[in-house]
């Protein structure tokens, strides 16, 4: 059992995948209705624990024609058991057998029935069983009033699989949605709990895992799926850990990170501290000559390249060979002003990293032709402004952007947001991290997160770095993408939770970086 949990959080599913899975499970004999008493008895159980009698003892219940409404109707009589008072509206007439016979059977057990949700003006919660996935045409007319009232009642909202209204793949609105304090996922993470439409309307999701069987949801995503959940197991399993008792600096990493100018010093230093912070062996900070002695007291470890610079002070050219170095981090604070700064990077044999204005630089010029001449891996993290110029042509939901994108350039492509996607080129991979937070909405923290994942890049992981799965081969570079996306989100919850939203500061965010680190390793 331990081995099949540890693989369902990873797991991301469309609503076609779902239907294919649950088909597999009904075909080999497990009855629906069982299947519904089991997985409403779970819901039941989170519903309770979270909104326990004593406190919200006046429940609503919201029942659908499909399956969802069956679900929803099982939980009504669970509570109802439970001394809730329950109240129960089913807007719509038709309904699939099952649902019906459930609704028969509560109407039996003398489970009021209320004609309008205009009743539920005294509810201390509303338990949301209108549709589940598999939502494809918009809600409308009365069932979109009904939606309205719904969203204007003071009490929250659990919802059962999705939120009514939500696309279950694109997690778009359709119409209308229910705005829900809770979503309780059945079986499979969604893809809509990683889109951005949809979180405003999630509230705190979480997984109620019925038991789904690996096999069949492996003969449906495949033994290893090309979309998946970024989770801690997979995250950790990518950190250069445990390291050799014979490491020294110079067999752990050395790391050119180029960055800053007079105007944009700020950067520099924020991208060198999420170096430092990854535990590189060697940094050296190429900067413009006249802001190196102030960053200097900041950077002990560190050595300070002072660069010939413009007038306007940016870095003018890079006066070292780039051989030497195990990877080269390009872009936070540098200006457009150089554009030959990018040529020299691009002809370095080691791994390349480009964030802000190497991006920019690079969109100036055929960024696909570009880097499909490097052999050395790349990696670029855009935010969706800086992808929209890199590849204008290129359509679709954030996780589908970034897999077309690196497909085409043969790089790692990290789009940035409030769900980060990670694509690889060599494996049509993609990786959406789950859990971040909206106080990383702040200038500086792209900075810290190109200096941590430059400096994971130069520690050279192991090619063949294994995630939970043997089979399951990630590469180095891959590597380091999925373990800095998914340590700086940590990190900036760890500092969020002990601040707040609006106190993780990008230098709380990188001191935060390494005691956030200690303290889920010392859990695992």
């Amino acid at each position: 059992m331990l081995h099949r949990t540890q693989h369902i959080p990873r797991f991301l599913v469309t609503a076609e995948q779902m239907q294919q899975i649950e088909g597999r499970v009904f075909a080999a004999g497990m009855p629906v209705s069982a299947l519904m008493e089991k997985v409403s008895g779970l819901i039941a159980r989170q519903i309770s624990e979270h909104y326990p009698v004593s406190q919200a003892a006046r429940v609503g219940v919201l029942v659908g024609p499909g399956h969802n409404g069956g679900d929803a109707l099982v939980v009504a009589r669970e509570l109802h058991s439970q001394g809730y008072q329950v109240q129960i509206c089913q807007p719509l007439d038709k309904a699939k057998q099952l649902t019906a016979d459930q609704a028969r059977y509560a109407q039996h057990l003398g489970i009021p029935f209320v004609p309008s949700v205009a009743e539920w003006r005294d509810r201390d919660l509303i338990i949301d069983g209108l549709f589940g996935f598999g939502l494809e045409r918009p809600i409308e007319g009365k069932l979109a009033s009904l939606v309205k009232q719904i969203n204007r009642l003071a009490c929250p909202v659990y919802s059962i699989d999705l939120p009514s209204g939500i696309h279950t793949d694109s997690g778009q609105v359709m119409g209308i949605a229910i705005r829900a304090e809770r979503t309780g996922c059945l079986g499979l993470w969604k893809r809509a709990f990683v889109q951005a439409p949809a979180l405003a309307y999630l509230g705190q999701p979480e997984l109620i895992d019925f038991g789904l069987p690996l096999a069949d949801i492996r003969a449906v995503l495949g033994e290893t799926p090309t979309v998946q959940r970024l989770t801690d197991e997979v995250a950790i399993a990518q950190l250069p850990l445990p390291r050799s008792a014979t490491a020294h600096k110079y067999k752990v990493g050395h790391l050119l990170l180029i960055a800053g100018s007079r105007q944009y010093a700020g950067a520099a230093l924020l991208s060198a501290k999420g170096a430092v912070a990854s535990g590189v062996g060697m940094l050296t900070l190429a900067i413009p000559e006249t802001i190196r002695l102030a960053l200097l007291p900041s950077l002990p470890g560190a050595l300070l390249l002072g660069c010939p610079e413009t007038e306007a002070g940016a870095i003018a050219n890079l006066p070292e060979d780039l051989s030497k170095y195990d990877a080269i981090a390009l872009g936070p604070g540098l200006t457009t002003a150089v554009p030959t700064l990018l040529k020299s990077v691009l002809a370095a044999d080691c791994p390349l990293l480009l964030d802000a204005d190497g991006l920019n630089l690079l969109a100036q010029q055929d960024p696909v032709a570009t880097l499909q001449q490097r052999t050395a891996p790349t990696v670029l993290t855009p935010h969706p402004g800086e992808f929209k110029r890199l590849f204008p042509a290129i359509k679709g939901d954030p996780g589908e952007q970034a897999q077309r994108a690196a497909e085409a350039s043969q790089a790692i492509v990290v789009l940035k947001g409030a769900k980060t996607a990670i694509a690889c080129p060599t494996s049509q991979r993609l990786w959406v991290n789950p859990e971040s937070t909206p106080a990383l909405a702040r200038g500086g923290s792209g900075d810290v997160l190109t200096g941590l994942l430059g400096g994971l890049l130069a520690q050279k992981m192991l090619d063949s770095k294994p995630d939970s799965d043997s089979s399951d081969v990630i590469s180095a570079a891959t590597a380091a993408a999925l373990a800095a996306v998914w340590w700086q989100a940590q990190a900036g919850r760890y500092a969020s939770d002990r601040n707040s939203e609006l106190g993780v500061s990008p230098d709380r965010l990188f001191q935060a970086l390494d005691p956030f680190l200690g303290s889920i390793l010392a859990s695992c």
